[in-house]
Formats: structure tokens, sequence, C-alpha cells
């Protein structure tokens, strides 16, 4: 796998660069993999044109619907913003749906060996078998296809940075780490990989654990983020010591600021990023999307230093397979 023009850039100078709205279009579908027909939400941007355009798959958390992601539920959703970064950067964003776990609701068979609640489908069959449909239906650049997730979807994006190495570009995750007890192979393929982790995360421990609020050994366990940095970091061959910067702290009202670590020039210019969030909870930091005090109750604080999407976004176009 070659990775090209991969560095790490400074955070944004800029707070909201995304379009205020999107004028795609948004359709759900459902694939037939195997037995089991899989449902999937497809955005296209407005005037494509007919050359190869990237292509992001979000995955959502566990017990997290299509309707929640894409913002039609109604709830604050920091990854529908992808619909509108992608009418202004001119990529395919698309959002698989896990089926349902333990709790009747959506989950991923990420690698967790000692977790109960997940689905035991083949999701890695799936999104392999969505890639191709995706593919053979529409403008998509082999070449830039990315994966970004959360909490349990951010753990199934590392299971494809793990076994289909060879589809991705790069891959990022929120409140996500690498699984302690895993039925998986370990990593040995360098690929960019971003990790944004909550100092505070109340469900995915930052320094490693159960998982759970409170811990349940139902979920499973995880490494700590600077543990599953460090896997990545040896696979990749970066640099030992790593560039660290600053987010500007935008909303000091949030409690929480940022720090950027950089492991740099990786084996095929890979690199292994952390956006620790100092104060952080269970969520993805936004700007424009912010959760409700009833779901930071919950979940713990979010961020509002940046925007998420748009700060995947940057790292994930600096690299190309």
């Amino acid at each position: 796998m070659l990775l090209v023009g991969c560095t790490a850039a400074s955070p944004s100078p800029t707070p909201d660069p995304i379009p205020a709205t999107a004028r795609g279009t948004l359709t759900f579908h459902t694939l037939r993999v195997g037995s089991t027909n899989r449902r999937f939400a497809l955005y296209v941007p407005p005037h494509l044109a007919d050359t190869p355009h990237p292509l992001v798959i979000e995955l959502h958390g566990g017990g997290v619907t299509l309707e929640d992601m894409t913002g039609l539920s109604g709830h604050a959703s920091p990854y529908k913003l992808w619909m509108n970064l992608a009418d202004a950067e001119g990529f395919f964003v698309v959002y698989p749906a896990g089926l349902d776990g333990a709790y009747g609701k959506p989950t991923w068979n990420d690698c967790r060996a000692d977790a109960t609640v997940n689905a035991s489908a083949d999701d890695v069959g799936f999104l392999n078998a969505l890639i191709d449909f995706l593919e053979a239906h529409y403008p998509v650049d082999a070449h830039q296809i990315y994966v970004s997730g959360t909490s349990n979807g951010g753990l199934m994006a590392l299971r494809l940075a793990v076994e289909s190495p060879h589809r991705l570009a790069a891959v990022a995750v929120v409140a996500a780490a690498m699984p302690a007890v895993s039925s998986c192979p370990p990593p040995n393929t360098p690929l960019s990989i971003l990790f944004i982790n909550g100092t505070q995360d109340n469900h995915l421990p930052y320094n490693g654990g159960t998982i759970g609020a409170p811990p349940n050994p139902a979920h499973g366990t995880v490494l700590s983020t600077s543990a599953s940095v460090q896997r990545w970091r040896m696979v990749n061959q970066t640099d030992e010591t790593p560039t660290v910067t600053t987010f500007p702290d935008r909303d000091p009202h949030d409690h929480s600021t940022v720090t950027r670590t950089a492991y740099l020039h990786g084996k095929n210019n890979t690199t292994v990023v952390l956006d620790t969030v100092h104060g952080g909870g269970h969520s993805a930091p936004s700007i424009r999307e912010t959760y409700s005090w009833l779901y930071e109750a919950y979940f713990g604080p979010q961020n509002h230093d940046f925007e998420t999407v748009w700060e995947i976004w940057q790292f994930f176009r600096r690299n190309q397979r």
C-alpha cells in the first residue's frame, strides 16, 4: 500500500468552514449480502463530474440509527455535516447500518472477543461488498476510500484497518481504541490513523479497561488510548518523537481543550495522529451540532473547539492509497 502526501497539519485556522446546508441527494438503500438485507444511506453531492471522487464511509456508534446519523431524527448530529462538506469538497458519503445486537439496537461486530452485546454479523464482508457496489455504480476513486467511526463504529473502523487495509487510504475514529482481548489478528499493514478521544470519557475509558457506564463486562475491554496509538505507531514505523500542537480554545465554557500529537514519517508516508480532548466525554467535538444537557449528563462534556468532520477530512485528504 502506498500512501502519498501524508503529513499532519496544524489545527484548522478557521472555526467552521463547512457550508450551512447540504444541497445534494440523500437516499436509503438495501444491499443483499449473503442471505441478509443490509441498509445504508448514500449522499451524492449535486453536479459531480463523471470523474473519480473520494468516498467517506461513516460508521455509527452502538445503538445509533441511520436517521440519527443523518439528522433526520431531529437530534444533533456532527456526522450529518459530512453531507454539507461533501458539497464543498466533492466526494461521496455513505452511512452503513449495523444489525441489531443483544439490546435490539444497531451494533457492529468489531474485534472485541470479550463483548457479548454486539451482533455476530460478517460486517467486514458487508462493508467490502458495499465498497464493491459503490465502485460498480458510481465514479468512486479506489485510491481515496476513507472510513470514520465513533465508539462501536470506531472499533469497527479499526477492524477494517486490520483486516481490509488494501481497500482504504486512511481511518479516523472518535471515542474508540483497540480491543484489549481481540478476536482479530494484530495489525501488520501500515495505514494512517487518527484518534479523537476524550480524557473524561465515561463509556470508553481513555486509560483503557472495561467499557460502559457503569463498566459492564458484557461490553468488553479496550486498550488505553496511548497503547492503541503506540500499536499503530509501531506498525507504521513512525518517528518516535511526535509533533505536538494545541487547538485554539474557542469555547472556554465547554471546560475542555484539545492537543494534537502527531507521529510522522511512517512507512509509505503514513502517520498516527491523536487529538486528545482534555476534559471531553464520549462524543464528537462540534461547533455547530451541540448535544443537549441530558446527553452530556449521561455521556460527558462535548468539546466545541473544532468541527470533527472538518478535521477528519483534512486528515483524509492528505492520504491516498
